[in-house]
């Protein structure tokens, strides 16, 4: 069977957009692959996180996941750090990696070119990370969002940039981009993905909002003045993410809910699709609730840390030998 690995930042809460660009993939996912699901919790902290939200928005991201429908019987799920070899490997990575690299990578750029002051050497090597995130379970499979699809290619390239130096180590990862929901735009300005980190939260529906508060950022999202439900990505990008929203989440083509609705006004749909999103969230807010108060979480990641180490920790050795920085005694 081969093997899928993916991870989510838990910086904010989990939202929409995770839950159809990831973590309802990874569920399908699991009965075909071999899955390894972490949370990366290296990644969070390449900016500053009050302690108290970070362990907080960690907890909960177990839990969700989990509550998506992530199987920990079929699944390996696991704290980043709760495997050392994650940060070890990924200095290595970094020794493997040139600048130009990192310097072409779009978040770096688009932080500098806003001209963002106080960036961390963390937030610039933090792909040399992800590489070695990827890099130690030889995974096949990467599902990714098309914003970290360019991560993905870096990875490749320092793999097979390893290999050629030191002989066949690593498995070169392919990414995969589901077609529908791969990213899912912010409700309040459709030219932005949405977003944990987003200024406001109209835009933006979390896992754990209030139903109530999840109708109504759809009901007030944005459109436009076209007035003809069809798809349109590029003059109606508000229409096409709340039609996309609503095919990810009840498996109805997209050309099915536009025939549908052809010719109503605008307000009907977004009751429709409130009424799609509001019914996945309550599922996914029931088994949330019960996975929190059972206390199993610990017993989850500890074993799930144990079988993440007992591959991850093979991995490095392998390329500890290969590049000589063991002693043979």
């Amino acid at each position: 069977m081969k093997r899928m690995l993916s991870g989510i930042k838990p910086t904010g809460q989990l939202t929409l957009g995770n839950y159809i660009g990831a973590l309802r993939n990874f569920v399908k996912y699991q009965d075909d692959y071999e899955m390894v699901v972490f949370i990366a919790n290296l990644h969070c902290i390449t900016e500053y996180q009050d302690p108290e939200d970070l362990r907080k928005n960690l907890t909960d991201a177990v839990a969700l996941y989990m509550a998506c429908g992530l199987d920990p019987e079929k699944s390996v799920i696991f704290l980043q750090t709760d495997v050392h070899s994650h940060a070890e490997l990924g200095y290595i990575l970094a020794c493997n990696t040139y600048l130009g690299e990192l310097n072409r990578m779009t978040q770096f750029k688009d932080k500098t070119a806003k001209g963002e002051k106080n960036m961390t050497a963390g937030l610039y090597t933090y792909p040399c990370l992800m590489a070695a995130d990827i890099l130690l379970y030889n995974a096949n499979y990467v599902p990714v969002g098309e914003d970290q699809k360019q991560h993905v290619e870096l990875c490749r390239d320092i793999a097979q940039r390893f290999n050629n130096r030191y002989g066949e180590t690593f498995v070169v990862p392919e990414p995969l981009i589901a077609k529908v929901g791969a990213r899912i735009m912010s409700l309040s300005d459709p030219s932005k993905k949405m977003s944990k980190s987003e200024e406001t939260n109209k835009g933006c529906i979390y896992l754990l909002d209030d139903l109530k508060s999840a109708r109504k950022k759809i009901m007030s999202a944005v459109t436009d003045s076209v007035g003809i439900i069809q798809l349109d990505k590029e003059n109606q990008p508000g229409l096409y993410n709340l039609i996309e929203i609503a095919s990810a989440l009840s498996g109805r083509s997209m050309e099915d809910i536009v025939d549908e609705f052809s010719g109503e006004g605008y307000g009907k749909l977004k009751a429709y699709v409130a009424d799609v999103v509001c019914a996945e969230l309550e599922k996914i807010q029931n088994r949330y609730r019960e996975i929190i108060e059972s206390h199993q979480i610990e017993k989850v990641l500890n074993e799930g840390a144990l079988k993440a180490s007992s591959i991850a920790d093979r991995t490095l050795e392998e390329v500890k030998k290969k590049i000589g920085l063991e002693i043979k005694y």
